[in-house]
């Protein structure tokens, strides 16, 4: 919808551990970089054993026995402690690379920025901070986050203008629903809600909402069409031009959200 409406978009898959978003979008990438993070190596000759750096690493990525100093570098979140803590100067850092970003600028307005974690990382944030810092000039910048509200999703969010909640109305849509946006107002970042499949639960989701005072600025029905469309890759506005004036309602109320939060 933005970009029909002439504006430039970035379309930021922060999903890194199952991005999706290039089955509708089916980018041809034209960028390719490894994301590594830095991990400790400890200098033989410098070291004396001391243990210290184990003692400081919150994550147990160090171990100290017998004076013999053991990385687990799947462990390790690249916190420095070590490093800055070593009283010998026995710590280096290596870049260990964990995932890669590719990128896709301008074409047909739309850029696009994926990152995948490499299979049995854990440092889903660290390649989420790469995709999210990829230069790319655009008017209206999407992040499209991991579910829940775990570490990767503050990663993604934490510097954004506004945060839309996809939500339906289930008990377990509604109770992810509430922890999001708990999350979302400790964070002190405008939001709003999308009721998916709207008409096909109950009204305990709307209700919450009215009461506590969060806009729904947009109710997608529960459309079997739409269902169809999903499962063949096909995006949402091309399969479905009817609502198009509907999604272009919204992108004027997401806009004005987003103004809230600009200086």
């Amino acid at each position: 919808t933005a970009a029909a409406a002439g504006k430039r978009v970035c379309y930021r898959d922060c999903d890194v551990e199952e991005p999706n978003g290039h089955l509708f979008l089916k980018p041809q990438f034209s960028r390719r970089r490894p994301v590594s993070t830095p991990v400790p190596e400890v200098i033989r000759e410098r070291c004396n054993g001391c243990g210290l750096c184990a003692e400081v690493c919150t994550y147990n990525a160090i171990a100290v026995v017998h004076s013999e100093v053991l990385i687990f570098p799947e462990l390790c979140h690249s916190c420095h402690a070590c490093r800055m803590f070593c009283p010998e100067g026995a710590i280096a850092e290596r870049p260990r690379p964990i995932g890669i970003l590719a990128s896709r600028t301008g074409a047909g307005g739309v850029s696009f920025v994926q990152g995948i974690l490499d299979i049995g990382q854990i440092a889903a944030p660290t390649v989420i901070r790469a995709v999210a810092s990829e230069p790319v000039e655009a008017d209206l910048d999407i992040r499209d986050c991991p579910p829940g509200v775990s570490c990767p999703v503050i990663e993604a969010v934490k510097d954004v203008d506004a945060v839309l909640l996809v939500t339906e109305p289930t008990p377990f849509g509604l109770n992810d629903l509430v922890l999001a946006v708990e999350m979302t107002r400790a964070l002190h970042l405008p939001f709003a809600v999308i009721l998916n499949r709207a008409g096909m639960g109950n009204d305990e989701t709307e209700t919450y909402c009215r009461r506590e005072e969060i806009p729904i600025i947009l109710s997608i029905p529960d459309d079997r069409r739409i269902a169809r469309a999903y499962a063949e890759g096909t995006p949402f506005l091309e399969a479905l031009p009817d609502y198009r004036g509907l999604f272009d309602e919204c992108l004027e109320r997401i806009l004005t959200l987003t103004e809230a939060r600009r200086p």
